[in-house]
């Protein structure tokens, strides 16, 4: 629920932040926001991740639909 509530208040802020720039529809949150959501709760379950090297990075970034 943690998560969630982040998710909510997140979305807020930027709806905030970009008033009057948003199209009136359902909007997306920007991937930048999940990725902060979810640093924000490994952090608060004091969980690390591993960071992907350039090499990494590159093979997933290669990837295209039906490879």
């Amino acid at each position: 629920m943690s998560t969630s509530f982040c998710g909510q208040a997140l979305a807020c802020e930027y709806a905030v932040k970009n008033r009057g720039r948003l199209p009136k529809k359902v909007i997306q949150l920007p991937g930048e926001i999940d990725d902060h959501i979810s640093k924000l709760q490994l952090e608060a379950m004091e969980i690390k991740i591993d960071t992907l090297t350039k090499e990494q990075k590159e093979y997933l970034e290669s990837w295209q639909e039906g490879t």
